[in-house]
């Protein structure tokens, strides 16, 4: 009786410090999830303080300024100021928080097998600091088991009761970068507790910050949730991306059996073909549920033929310069080509997995000379080399001999890139409705004998 009056008290004077914004709430992470996440609870009035390794990171933070495009610089800069938010590579100040979010990358090996290790060393911060009555929520996308097979162990081995003093939770993170509509605020929250209670003040501290929350029954329901998310975008995006081929070899143009598709008001969802698939979500998360379900004699087919449809879309593009070239009688050896955005997709500064690089590096080893243009990016360092980016002027376009329009940021000059290219490869459709010059364009797929592709 004693044990559960203090379970009770416990829960409850966490519950009590959420809802009068005494408790202090830390986040491990101060990425592109870990951020915003931290910036919301210090809005709802919470002192945060943000845990990561990186000194320059927490140094510029704590400068007030800002390392992700969706976090204005002017936020950050104003709740150092007020006092609600502070970045520490200290590991030692979780001890004083009353509940942790870990917002950590999951990225895949080489193998594409998962590579826990970031989320391990956080949950390792986490349980050498972590006090009773602490609330710890996972939010790193990850496979189906993940909390109560690496999180809860390290925790409960302090010998916490897990649901009585010590509450454990996963919550998938929903970041979309450059979203101008869904923040982390106004995207529902997805959150399943290992216990009734850690699921009730999971709930509760969320609830503080985000307009709408989706409590479901366990951590490995709210796993799966993100799990199924993205798996559902990775099979329809390489669905319409296998529909650009097919459309290609009919003389057909894709883009307008799409839009033709997408005037049914029942039983269709628009996807657009592309170069590929990038960022830190769509190209890798899938692969969890595919390496879980390895280790129960289980294939998944629809994730494998999705992700190998996919991979080979730089190739397929790379392929389309070949042909393009060709017919004006020029090789891609020797070839002056400028690829127009890399970043995984439009209007964000983000380079992770973009199609563009595998670009660049197709058409490099075939012999061109490769430049780059991005609005939202300067430079672009791989495996140790760092590559400038170019400028996009009337005399660069002249001088190329091919331009290969990746990614379709709004704020490039499609219609000069139009008057002064001699050859354009268009993957994501963006020339379609300007003035046709000189120029010769060609997409992904074309209607024979259309003007785009002649």
């Amino acid at each position: 009786m004693a044990a559960d009056a203090a379970a009770g008290r416990s829960r409850q004077q966490l519950l009590a410090r959420i809802q009068d914004r005494s408790a202090i709430i830390g986040v491990i992470g101060l990425g592109y999830v870990g951020l915003p996440l931290a910036v919301e609870f210090a809005k709802a009035g919470f002192h945060v303080i943000g845990y990561d390794v990186s000194e320059r990171v927490t140094a510029l933070l704590m400068r007030g300024e800002s390392h992700i495009q969706d976090v204005p610089a002017s936020e950050i800069a104003a709740l150092v100021r007020e006092g609600l938010f502070e970045a520490t590579t200290d590991e030692a100040r979780l001890s004083e928080t009353d509940a942790i979010s870990i917002a950590v990358p999951t990225p895949l090996s080489k193998t594409r097998d998962p590579d826990m290790s970031y989320v391990i060393a956080a949950a390792e911060a986490a349980t050498r600091q972590v006090r009773r009555g602490t609330l710890v929520v996972l939010e790193s996308t990850t496979y189906p088991g993940t909390t109560r097979e690496v999180l809860l162990p390290a925790l409960t081995g302090r010998g916490y009761t897990v649901g009585e003093d010590i509450f454990v939770a996963f919550s998938p993170e929903r970041v979309d970068p450059g979203n101008p509509v869904y923040h982390t605020k106004n995207t529902p929250k997805v959150v399943g507790g290992v216990t009734p209670a850690c699921l009730e003040l999971a709930t509760a501290l969320y609830a503080t910050c985000i307009d709408q929350m989706v409590p479901v029954s366990s951590p490995e329901a709210a796993e799966l949730v993100k799990l199924l998310e993205n798996t559902f975008r990775s099979v329809n995006i390489a669905m319409v991306n296998e529909m650009a081929i097919v459309c290609d070899k009919l003389g057909v143009n894709v883009w307008e059996v799409i839009d033709a598709a997408a005037t049914k008001p029942f039983g269709f969802m628009k996807f657009t073909p592309g170069p590929g698939i990038g960022g830190h979500c769509i190209p890798l998360d899938p692969h969890y549920l595919a390496w879980k379900m390895r280790t129960l004699n289980y294939k998944t087919r629809f994730i494998d033929l999705a992700s190998e449809i996919n991979s080979q879309m730089p190739a397929y593009v790379v392929e389309k310069v070949a042909h393009a070239l060709n017919a004006e009688r020029k090789a891609v050896n020797g070839s002056r080509i400028l690829v127009l955005g890399v970043a995984y997709k439009r209007d964000i500064d983000d380079v992770r997995e973009s199609p563009a690089l595998d670009v660049i590096r197709l058409l490099e080893e075939q012999g061109a000379t490769v430049s780059f243009h991005d609005p939202y990016i300067t430079s672009v360092r791989e495996d140790g080399h760092v590559r400038k980016g170019a400028a996009l002027t009337s005399e660069t376009l002249a001088k190329t001999d091919a331009v290969v329009i990746v990614t379709d940021h709004r704020s490039v000059d499609y219609q000069m890139v139009m008057d002064h290219a001699p050859l354009i490869v268009d993957s994501r459709n963006v020339t379609a409705d300007l003035v046709r010059t000189k120029a010769r364009v060609v997409t992904l797929s074309a209607a024979r004998g259309s003007e785009t592709d002649s």
